[in-house]
């Protein structure tokens, strides 16, 4: 029986579209209680005292908890650099300050949410304000540091350093440079944070919560609440979207905390909680925003000789995953394309923005805009198609990357782009490629130009630099003469991308056993072993092995007569190594995936809006698992980046978010999205995935905005070097070119 490669229906199809699927919203326990979270909402400043008195003393209050009551007041996935609840008496040095908006102060429990809001409310609170800093070149100053204990403002600086670039600039005929800017971005998951915290019947710290890598919550709470790893349960109900922004704690460890402490104190009550949409913009990370400095060399004939790069990542107050976000843009940044002569400085800095972390393609959508940028300038300053320029330096089989490794086998970024190009309207003559004849001009509409661009990039598959790699799955036969039911224990987060239905899927597959036979124990970290989160484009790929491994081992014990037969197996990749401190040559991924886009747009010259007539995607998934998935996964990134090129625009003025609402912070509705995605699903196998898949849930975000741009410099003449594009921004541009 095949069951890799089939548009199975989604196992949670039924109960999202019947309303029977619960999120961690829904869920209610018998006597709950209800927690409001009093967040700092200013950008820095030290806390002087905290008077919670009148709050205590409203009926209905529970307790009110502050940095006094959380054992051990630090968390963090790279650095334990924040604080649990900032304020006084704190087990961790600084904790008295506030860093940005988000920073949470004090937790109020109470007998309902009205009672806790009133009860926050009434909470007093000293500050005293400290300068803000909110511009990255000001943080790098370091006039004010905003963590004393680490003595500067930047916390990560990254080397690239292959070949003599020096001479290859001096010998160039062609010199390109640019500065560009990209964007924060907010995730705008329709499922805000929340969730419930409770004791469970083993005497657990147990909480029902949205989040991307299950045991990672785990480690966080047992961490902060200085406890066992056994006694701390996490598990997740559907999830409503994350898109990275749920690798970061937002509601995970107060939640544990207050039921804990209600448990000290004698009170067994869940403690549930629900953040409003104001709340979740200010109280979780967003996409960094990045800036580039950036010159490349080429020859005539059109080969890229060097390129150099410095760029600047705004970490926000806390570090979050912003080293592991700036090692994929450091990496990114000279694109797809072997180029012997790279120099790349890249820095990742404090400021009292709100924090910026994990997001869709993880510093890859940043790193892929000022490099298809640079080689767009380059076709231009050429001469030279922009699709045969890539053709004649993308990466290759052995082909060195700029840290100076080959990638591993199955590198298919020049037949990505072929497909793409074709599709486009490029074709392949004896000059080489060659765009085909557009028309910039509307004939029916005279204000309207349209515009063709391109771009293209590579994406790591699974955890990068070093970072430990694995990924573990359990499967149990039951049955006496044949097998009648499979159980698969798998611990990987489901977050809306359809990762439960490949593990079905893929058990399926390996079993031989019907998908009816099979069920799924996911997402609980009583019964699981860790997956790994989901991001990194990883999920299939590691799951995949893991499932595989566990099924093979399962099987060969119930060949030997073993009844049941249960098996646990832990997938290891190949290692990763760090970038070297002075060169940065290291081994940095295991696997990639890689994509090619053309955009047609069409720009009204009046009014500026802009229009995506057409989106052509090719994305090598090495194998569709579930193809229909894919198609979903590729048109949902290409909304998503639209928005993040054209339309959100995340406003903070001097640290102080402005856009705390989806009426003000607008992303794409039914009428914003492209008229037409044509999603090529290509499939060349990766030598070590599942059955030959690679991941693709990243993918097709990175090169979307650099097409855009690409597209309204043909419409129109003008680039645009930092983004979104808003119509007022494009008729500025439109009405500035005109007058010069």
């Amino acid at each position: 029986m095949k069951f890799v490669g089939q548009s199975i229906p989604r196992v949670d199809a039924l109960s999202k579209v019947t309303g029977q699927a619960l999120y961690p919203g829904d869920i209610n326990l018998p006597n709950q209680a209800y927690m409001k979270i009093l967040f700092a909402g200013r950008p820095h400043a030290i806390i002087r005292s905290i008077d919670t008195s009148a709050a205590e003393s409203l009926e209905g209050v529970i307790a009110v908890l502050t940095a006094r009551d959380v054992p051990n007041n630090e968390y963090g996935l790279i650095y334990p650099d924040q604080p649990v609840l900032c304020g006084p008496g704190s087990t961790k040095p600084f904790a008295d300050r506030v860093r940005f908006v988000g920073d949470q102060v004090a937790l109020v429990i109470a007998d309902t949410e009205i009672i806790a809001e009133k009860a926050r409310d009434l909470i007093r609170v000293d500050y005293e304000d400290l300068p803000v800093v909110s511009d990255i070149f000001e943080s790098i100053q370091d006039n004010v540091i905003l963590h004393p204990d680490r003595g500067t403002n930047t916390f990560c600086h990254y080397r690239i350093r292959k070949g003599d670039i020096d001479r290859a600039f001096e010998t160039a005929d062609v010199i390109v440079e640019g500065e560009y800017r990209t964007p924060a971005q907010e995730h705008a998951y329709l499922q805000p944070e929340a969730g419930l915290g409770f004791i469970d019947e083993e005497g657990r710290v147990t909480i029902y919560v949205a989040g991307q890598w299950t045991h990672e919550d785990q480690e966080q709470i047992a961490h902060a609440l200085d406890l066992p790893l056994d006694r701390v349960r996490v598990i997740y109900p559907a999830i409503g979207g994350a898109f990275g922004g749920r690798e970061d704690m937002s509601v995970q460890i107060v939640l544990a905390l207050a039921a804990w402490r209600l448990h000290q104190k004698g009170v067994d009550r869940p403690v549930k909680i629900i953040w409003s949409r104001e709340e979740s913009i200010i109280g979780h990370h967003k996409r960094h925003p990045y800036y580039f400095k950036t010159r490349w060399a080429a020859t005539r004939d059109g080969k890229i000789t060097a390129a150099e790069v410095k760029c600047i990542a705004d970490g926000g107050a806390y570090a979050y995953t912003s080293t592991k976000v700036l090692g994929n843009a450091t990496l990114m940044c000279t694109g797809p394309y072997e180029i012997p002569n790279v120099r790349v400085d890249s820095y990742a800095v404090y400021t009292n923005n709100i924090p910026n972390g994990a997001f869709r393609g993880f510093g890859g959508p940043q790193g892929a805009f000022a490099a298809e940028m640079q080689i767009n300038k380059l076709a231009l300053a050429l001469d030279m198609d922009p699709v045969e320029l890539r053709m004649r330096n993308l990466l290759k089989e052995g082909s060195l990357l700029s840290v100076g490794t080959p990638l591993p086998r199955g590198v298919s970024i020049t037949q990505v782009l072929e497909k793409c190009a074709l599709a486009a309207g490029w074709k392949h003559t004896r000059e080489g490629w060659k765009k085909t004849d557009f028309n910039t001009r509307d004939e029916t509409n005279p204000v309207i130009r349209k515009g063709l661009g391109i771009a293209c990039a590579f994406k790591n598959v699974g955890f990068s630099f070093g970072a430990p790699e694995q990924c573990w799955a359990t499967v149990e036969l039951q049955g006496r003469d044949e097998i009648e039911r499979a159980i698969v224990y798998h611990a990987g987060a489901d977050c809306g991308q359809g990762a439960h239905t490949v593990f079905l899927q893929m058990a399926a597959e390996a079993l031989d056993l019907p998908i009816d036979k099979i069920s799924l124990v996911v997402s609980d970290t009583a019964f699981t072993q860790t997956s790994g989160s989901a991001s990194a484009s990883r999920m299939t790929f590691m799951a995949g092995n893991a499932i595989r491994g566990a099924a093979q081992a399962a099987l060969a014990k119930w060949k030997d007569e073993e009844r049941p037969a249960r098996a646990t197996y832990q997938y290891r990749p190949p290692k990763t190594t760090p970038y070297d401190p002075e060169t940065g040559k290291s081994e940095p991924n295991f696997a990639y995936g890689y994509v090619a886009e053309a955009v047609e747009i069409s720009i009204d010259m009046e009014t500026g809006q802009i229009t995506l007539d057409k989106v052509i995607c090719a994305d090598d998934v090495g194998k569709a698992v579930n193809p229909q998935q894919v198609q979903g996964q590729i048109e949902g990134a290409v909304v998503q980046a639209a928005g993040y090129a054209l339309m959100e625009n995340f406003i903070q003025e001097n640290a102080v978010p402005k856009t705390t609402t989806l009426s003000t912070y607008l992303i794409p509705t039914v009428l914003d999205i492209p008229k037409k995605v044509e999603s090529l699903i290509l499939e060349y196998p990766d030598p070590i995935g599942p059955y030959g898949a690679r991941g693709m849930g990243e993918m097709p975000y990175l090169p979307l905005t650099p097409a855009i741009i690409d597209a309204i410099h043909h419409a129109t003449g003008i680039w645009f070097h930092e983004f979104p594009v808003l119509p007022e921004k494009m008729i500025s541009a439109i009405k500035k070119n005109q007058a010069s």
